[in-house]
């Protein structure tokens, strides 16, 4: 038999494994969905056994279909979700529960940290302060003090995940540095902790992980696991990226000016550069590393946009589950630019980039004359605006950089209708890949080159990237968009004073 790297995707709605051939040929997949724990409005946590358990039973799963045997398997490389954060002890048990990227528990906190470091925190770490871990451990140090006492080091899923599997004590904790714009902690340039950030609100440093390389190599497959999933003891396991991270780098983002955009859970838009330059002006890109070392990926996203739809779908579009996504679509298709006059605010969880937690979803200009689909076409054009907004303050930050073609990835990848409004409001082209899980390719690239499979971490990903349709935008539409793209910027800031009412 051959030799095969396995990758984990640990995402918001659940984690995917894929385990991969030397050519990164996908020989058996398995998923398990998350079980996201919400006790009250804004609160949005997960257990950290059924994190790992996860992990347990989707690599068990492609090992016993794959048929493949332990020893020809060399390493596993995991990727997760990245401004959500945990507590583990000295001995690698968890001392908080996952706090989720979704949780907004932290708001509170938000003003503080702004008026004690001010645009210090946009300078060093490259992102501001938003729902990460800087505003999570101060909640957690304040309203939660002893989950913070126990707290040996401060770690995100994947992680967590990597020392359950490697056996690893609380000494170990890393993070790899594609995840340290959103610590809020960190000079991320220079790939340390900042004193500075640090000590106006008394976070000791010592609960901070050792910063790693993605590639790294941090542990070994321990018996435990080994014997649970059929994989080899002493296995190495490398350190791996953030999602975002590994999503561009398995879908060829590795140029200067490529774009990508995800319509996922989060509704994300980054594009590729090789210089570190902190949003100050606008504070609408997280400066994120690049998996290639010494580049970066300006970042923005939406928190749940793409929930959004879901939300629709399931509590305006009949709860019997006879529509679908392409149900809805379809009624959507030969719609106007504009859905008849109807601009929606997507940011049912505070704004997040530029950060502005106060800021409501809604729907603006409502008529006898709307129907579902101009409802639901609207949450799609609400996405693409808030991309336009990205796309114009990225062309001012880089005016050297020509956005040329976007690369579509995630589920919202999937529809040809979300990519034709996106491809109309931009301006530019929409390719979609034959691969839309992208993060998993990236993560067992990663791996692989870890352990020696691949000598090259550009060339595996070069080899297997490939375009299977692009939607080349209609630029009469695009003029017509433009509008009621200044429409939604101006309804987000004339209904502020709204949005900071009591109870709002």
């Amino acid at each position: 038999m051959g030799r095969y790297v396995i990758a984990v995707d640990m995402g918001t709605q659940g984690t995917k494994t894929v385990l991969y051939d030397e050519s990164l040929n996908e020989i058996a997949t398995s998923f398990e969905a998350s079980n996201l724990i919400s006790p009250n409005s804004g609160e949005i946590q997960q257990d950290p056994d059924e994190i790992f358990d996860s992990v347990v039973n989707t690599v068990k799963d492609v090992v016993e279909q794959s048929g493949a045997v332990g020893k020809d398997i060399v390493s596993i490389g995991i990727d997760s979700q990245m401004s959500g954060i945990m507590g583990i002890d000295k001995d690698w048990n968890s001392s908080t529960y996952y706090d989720s990227w979704l949780d907004t528990r932290c708001e509170k906190y938000m003003p503080m940290m702004k008026e004690r470091c001010g645009q210090r925190i946009m300078e060093l770490s490259g992102a501001g302060v938003t729902y990460d871990h800087g505003p999570k451990i101060v909640w957690w140090k304040h309203e939660q003090p002893s989950g913070y006492a126990n707290t040996c080091k401060w770690v995100i899923p994947s992680v967590y995940a990597v020392g359950r599997i490697c056996d690893l004590k609380g000494e170990d904790a890393f993070i790899d540095y594609t995840n340290l714009h959103f610590t809020t902690f960190a000079d991320n340039l220079n790939k340390t902790w900042a004193d500075e950030l640090l000590d106006p609100f008394d976070i000791d440093i010592n609960k901070m992980p050792k910063i790693v390389n993605p590639t790294d190599i941090v542990g070994k497959v321990g018996k435990s696991f080994a014997d649970a999933t059929g994989l080899l003891e002493g296995m190495p396991v490398v350190a791996g990226a953030g999602d975002q991270p590994a999503t561009a780098f398995g879908a060829g983002i590795i140029n200067k000016g490529k774009v990508y955009d995800v319509g996922g859970t989060a509704s994300v838009f980054s594009f590729f550069v090789g210089d570190y330059k902190p949003d100050l002006k606008y504070g609408a890109f997280m400066q994120m590393r690049s998996v290639l070392d010494g580049n970066w990926q300006p970042m923005g996203f939406i928190n749940g946009g793409g929930l959004c739809l879901r939300w629709f779908r399931n509590e305006l579009a009949g709860r019997d589950g006879k529509l679908s996504y392409d149900d809805l679509s379809q009624e959507a298709k030969d719609l106007a630019p504009g859905s008849g006059g109807l601009v929606f605010i997507p940011h049912f969880g505070g704004r997040v980039l530029p950060n502005d937690p106060n800021v409501r979803g809604s729907w603006i200009g409502l008529k006898f004359s709307h129907k579902r689909e101009h409802l639901y076409r609207a949450i799609m054009e609400g996405l693409a605006y808030e991309n336009r907004f990205y796309q114009k303050v990225a062309e001012e930050m880089y005016p050297d950089i020509k956005l040329e073609t976007v690369y579509a990835l995630g589920g919202g990848a999937k529809s040809k209708l979300f990519n034709t409004i996106k491809a109309d409001i931009l301006g530019l082209p929409y390719a979609k890949l034959e691969r839309s899980d992208s993060a998993l390719v990236g993560s067992a690239v990663i791996a692989g080159y870890g352990v020696g499979l691949f000598d090259s971490l550009i060339d595996p990903i070069e080899k297997v990237v490939k375009v299977t349709e692009t939607v080349q935008p209609d630029m009469k539409r695009h003029e017509l968009y433009q509008p009621y793209f200044e429409a939604y910027k101006d309804v987000i800031e004339l209904l502020h004073p709204i949005y900071e009412r009591e109870g709002f």
